[in-house]
């Protein structure tokens, strides 16, 4: 299996690349099963005090591959993984984010963002909804101004993205927005943090254990309907789906 996750770290801070450059970085059975692997060892290593996720490319990730989707039940478990690392995650993001990218996205701990990226939930354009994603996103937005965007498909800048409760900041460079809290996180203790994430992460994964199971089984209950199977043909065929009016 091809490699789709770049590693390299710096003063404690390991950073995990979304390197699947040929497909937008999309959430393939492959890549979730890499991620996960490697996430599990950063967990188990002592000298890492961070992890960024980042990508190559243009497009942090472009959701769900619809080729060679992962299994509901494993992007259930990445996310929480995420969540649940003792080591605080951050987001470094500079490019396009859409539909399950944003699920990783919303997982992680801080999560800072270029003012040219470009976010979208597209779910509801092929005929399914953001069911899984909603485990980490509908805890951590506005739900008001979450609605919008979750019922329309349409694309948001990275301020709205902070309004939302989804990105942490944005900047012109974001490594220069990072820095700072990098510096804050290696001058932190690993127990202090890992201790302090617990607090922050209680009522998500209070999400992942009531809602998990039912939204996983919605997931796999719209893909396999024939609106689904429109959408999704469309988008492959670049056309609008039969709906549209």
């Amino acid at each position: 299996m091809s490699p789709l996750i770049g590693r390299t770290r710096t003063r404690g801070v390991e950073t995990l690349s979304l390197d699947a450059t040929d497909t937008r970085n999309a959430l393939s059975a492959a890549l979730v099963t890499q991620l996960a692997e490697a996430l599990t060892d950063c967990g188990k290593d002592e000298d890492v005090r961070a992890v960024v996720l980042t990508h190559t490319g243009t497009t942090f990730s472009a959701g769900a591959d619809l080729r060679d989707p992962p299994d509901p039940d494993a992007l259930v478990g990445l996310l929480r993984q995420i969540v649940e690392l003792p080591k605080p995650v951050l987001a470094r993001i500079t490019g396009h984010v859409r539909a399950g990218g944003l699920g990783l996205l919303a997982a992680c701990d801080i999560a800072a963002a270029s003012t040219t990226a470009t976010f979208a939930f597209t779910e509801v354009r092929i005929g399914v909804a953001p069911a899984v994603i909603s485990l980490p996103v509908i805890p951590r937005t506005d739900p008001r101004a979450l609605a919008r965007y979750y019922l329309t498909g349409e694309r948001f800048t990275p301020a709205e993205a902070v309004h939302l409760g989804l990105l942490t900041t944005t900047a012109d460079d974001v490594d220069e927005a990072l820095a700072p809290v990098l510096d804050g996180l290696r001058r932190s203790s690993p127990q202090a943090l890992a201790e302090t994430k617990q607090l922050l992460t209680a009522r998500v994964l209070e999400t992942f254990d009531r809602d998990a199971a039912h939204l996983t089984a919605l997931s796999a209950r719209l893909f396999s309907t024939p609106q689904a199977r429109e959408g999704m043909t469309a988008f492959l065929e670049r056309r609008d789906a039969a709906w549209v009016v």
